[in-house]
Formats: structure tokens, sequence, C-alpha cells
């Protein structure tokens, strides 16, 4: 949203508040003295910690006055601003940098720049530590709303962002196919309004009806045109372990799995099946019987809960299927929903993308797919598969597979498979 120079100078002249920031920026000798990086870096961290705000560039905040940037140093400053939001705070903040003009006392127009820093769905660390905005400064988080936060945004990050409109797409991007799939027989409504009862559609802030992230992906054929984080990386590995590398572990077969969700699915369930080992044991009679290094269902079920409920607004994380010659390992971009731990799984139910897990239950089963025989759509909602994954897998290797959470960023899942060695 473009900021009006008239609201904005009548803000200026009302002084700084939870919401603005006022600073002048600084030379000596044609060098940029002021404001530093880190020090700018706090601010804006501070910001996007609470309800987001903005900082304007080339204005005093005592006396409230307007002095502006000299016009040779405008593409210095503005990489200032840049810097500080993606290289001094973690994560980084997607913050809007604009040039612009505001009249000083005389009337006389000055170059300034605007940062607008929204307000975000993570909680940011800058060089200061994580800081929040009260009042006209910035503070320290205590510790106790610092855990409160890192709860709420993680709550918030849970709950919608699936049904979030993709700016950057238009709804001629979705395939007609892949969306009518989704179609009740009961259905009259016309493609606009089914998708957005679907929450494949949502109107935008200027009222324009754009494909939601969960409708890029599962009715675009190409979702990774807008979000190129949604895929699997899947890798197969000769060895145990990828420290072996300098001796016998390379790479057997390696994918990047894009697509339709549902089609991810299918297509890393066939890499596991073509990468794993065919074993044969003998039976009481001595015949032989053909035995599986993993059972598929639970490898459906982990690959349909992976992309079904990771973290889509971790942009430039992706899942990641890892398989060694004794186990498989899954790795899912997202902190657990809410007070879920690993343990609770099997327990518990927590969805993190409602419309992304409704389409997926609408979804068939792929005729003559190795699970055919077990489920008649994608997801079943009863909450069932970390218990099939848990206890098929238990039975078929002897191992229970195991849940891990990696520096609170990701969930890693390992699921033993049947020694090839019979051991």
């Amino acid at each position: 949203m473009r900021e009006n120079p008239t609201e904005l100078l009548n803000k200026i002249l009302q002084g700084e508040d939870p919401l603005l920031e006022l600073k002048e920026v600084r030379f000596a000798g044609g060098k940029l003295t002021g404001p530093r990086q880190s020090d700018l870096a706090d601010e804006i961290a501070a910001f996007a910690n609470g309800q987001g705000g903005r900082i304007v560039l080339g204005v005093q905040d005592k006396p409230r006055a307007v002095v502006g940037i000299p016009h040779e140093h405008l593409d210095l400053v503005e990489e200032l601003a840049r810097n500080a939001c993606c290289d001094s705070i973690e994560p980084l903040v997607a913050s809007t940098i604009r040039r612009m003009k505001l009249p000083d006392a005389n009337g006389n127009e000055k170059p300034v720049i605007l940062v607008q820093v929204p307000g975000t769905q993570r909680v940011h660390s800058s060089p200061s530590g994580y800081l929040h905005r009260i009042g006209s400064s910035k503070r320290q988080l205590t510790p106790e709303h610092l855990e409160l936060l890192f709860r709420q945004r993680s709550h918030d990050r849970h709950s919608g962002f699936d049904e979030s409109p993709v700016s950057e797409a238009s709804l001629n991007v979705l395939d007609k196919s892949l969306c009518e799939r989704f179609r009740t027989p009961r259905s009259l409504d016309d493609q606009s309004m089914l998708l957005t009862k679907l929450a494949m559609a949502m109107s935008d802030e200027h009222g324009v009806l754009r494909p939601t992230v969960a409708g890029i992906l599962l009715g675009c054929e190409r979702p990774d045109q807008y979000l190129p984080h949604a895929m699997i990386q899947a890798v197969a590995y000769k060895g145990t372990s990828i420290s072996d590398l300098a001796t016998s572990t390379y790479q057997r077969d390696a994918r990047n799995i894009r697509g339709p969700l549902d089609a991810q699915i299918f297509e890393a369930c066939n890499f596991v099946s073509k990468n794993m080992f065919n074993l044969a044991r003998k039976n009481s009679t001595g015949g032989r019987v053909d035995l599986p290094q993993y059972d598929m269902l639970s490898v459906f079920e982990a690959l349909t809960n992976a992309v079904a409920h990771r973290d889509y607004s971790m942009r430039g994380s992706k899942v990641r299927l890892r398989m060694f010659d004794n186990r498989l390992e899954l790795y899912v971009p997202g902190m657990l929903c809410g007070s879920m731990t690993p343990e609770s799984l099997p327990y518990r139910q927590s969805v993190r993308n409602d419309a992304i897990a409704s389409l997926l239950a609408r979804c068939p089963v792929r005729s003559g797919h190795l699970v055919s025989s077990h489920r008649e759509h994608i997801m079943d909602r009863r909450g069932e598969g970390v218990p099939i994954i848990l206890d098929r897998s238990t039975r078929l290797s002897g191992q229970t597979p195991t849940y891990r959470l990696n520096k609170d960023t990701e969930l890693a899942l390992t699921i033993f498979g049947v020694d090839p060695n019979g051991r």
C-alpha cells in the first residue's frame, strides 16, 4: 500500500509513536555515519515483533524536521536499509523500502526513504537480541514475554497461511481439471464460487480474487512457479551415513519432486519403492517370501503428513527425503503446533493447514497404487496416520520409528528398514 505524503507528514509532526520511528541520516566526508546498520536492524525487528510500523529516514525526531537525504547518497541509504532487513535480522524481515519526497519547514521537497515494516508471523532477533516496541521506544523482551510471543506466533502461523491469497498469481493459473475434481455432485456453484468455498481462492486487499496458497498447491500444474520451496527433495544414498562420503557413500538416485501435492506424494512413494532393497526370506515350509524393506502404507502416511502439515510460510525450506541402506529420514519444515511435542504425536491431532488437509481428504488414491487397497482418499483426517507409521513399521523391521525436533525449525522422522543383510 502506497503511503500518502500529506498523511505521513502529519504523522511526523505529531512525533514518534508505537508505529512510527524517525531517523536523521548523517554523513561525514561523504561517508555514512548514522544510523548504523545494527541500530536500524534493531528498530525494524522491534516493529516486526509487534504490529509492524514505519521508519522514515531523513527526518529528525527533535524538532520533527524533514532534513532529507542528499540525492547522491540515496542508493547508499537504501542499501543500508536493505542489508539491515536481510543480513542483520533472523529470520529476515521482508520490508518495503520506498523513496519519496516530503516538504521541509520552508516548503522545499526533500528526498527521504520510507521503510514499511510488516507485523509478521515469526519472532525476529536483531543485533541487540529480541526487542519489541513500547510507545516510541524499543525494549528487550522478557523471557516470559518472549516465550509467550513464540507460542502465539507459532499458533498464528498454523492458522490460515494456506488460505492467504498469492498476490502475484491470477485465477487463470489454476488448471480447471485439477480444481473440478474437488466439486461434489450436489455443487451447482460457478468456478469462482466453488474455489472460494474450497479456500482455493480469496480476495486480496484490493478486492481482486486470487488463488490461495492451498489453491496453488493443489490446483496448479506447476506450484513451484509461485512457491519455489513447495517440493520434496529426495536422495537415495549408498551406505548408512553421509559422513561416509569420502569412502563408500554416494547418491544412488536423486530427484526434486514437484507438481500438485497429491502428485508429489505418489512420486515420492515411487521413489522409495524404486530405491529400497528387494528382500526375500524362507517361510516355515521352505518357500520364498518377498519382504519389502519398508511398509509402504507407513511411507505413504508419512509423506502425506509432511506435505499436509509443513509450514509453507518458511520460504526456502523444503521437505527432504533421505534414504540410506538401513533407514529412511524425512525432514518437515516447521515447529509443531501449539503445545504439541514429538511424544504427543501418536495421541493428539493438530492441523496446521486446514484447507490443504480438507482438499487432500477429497483426493482419491490413484487406482492400482501400492496403498489403494488400504485407502480410498489420500487423507482420512481421523488422526490414524502416526499410529499407522509407528505400528506397521515396528512390526516389519523390529525398530520403532522416531520423531524429533531439529532446532525448532523442522520435524524429523526416521523409519528403520528391514536389514538387507538379514541381521
